[in-house]
């Protein structure tokens, strides 16, 4: 079955480890922080840490420690990486503070007249320290489980 055997490559399951250890620390901060259990954080996307990047750097450590450093995988994975980070601190953040100020306008309209509107999602990128934090954490695990 292709699912299986997805699930047992182990460059998959590095990045796949990496991802959920991200995405259960994002629910745990938001416990300690917020003082409420909020499980939208374990499949929801921005926060800290940026589960992405712990996935892409995984991977990416885990393919350049088994096929070299110099490895043609390694350069393309990296270079896919590199993108999904960029992404994540750059076009997604922007699209958040898009959000933010869209929200804020219809909360003004909201107090005039009924607007049937909905919300739009705010929590969408990362900042640059949470891409970084991703990586360290995506870099550790492979090391860890390579």
């Amino acid at each position: 079955m292709v699912i299986k055997e997805i699930f047992l490559n182990q460059y998959f399951l590095i990045g796949f480890v990496a991802w959920l250890i991200a995405q259960v620390s994002k629910v745990i901060l938001t416990l300690l922080i917020d003082k409420k259990l909020n499980l939208y954080r374990l499949v929801g996307s921005g926060g800290m840490p940026s589960s992405h990047t712990s996935f892409v750097m995984g991977l990416t450590t885990a393919l350049g420690l088994d096929f070299g450093w110099d490895s043609a995988i390694f350069a393309l994975s990296l270079v896919f990486s590199l993108v999904v980070m960029y992404d994540a601190s750059g076009v997604r953040r922007a699209v958040g503070k898009q959000a933010i100020i869209l929200n804020t306008m219809l909360d003004d309209l909201y107090k005039h007249r009924h607007i049937g509107q909905e919300k739009l999602k705010e929590l969408i990128g990362h900042t640059s320290y949470e891409v970084l934090i991703g990586a360290i954490l995506g870099i550790f695990i492979a090391n860890i489980m390579m």
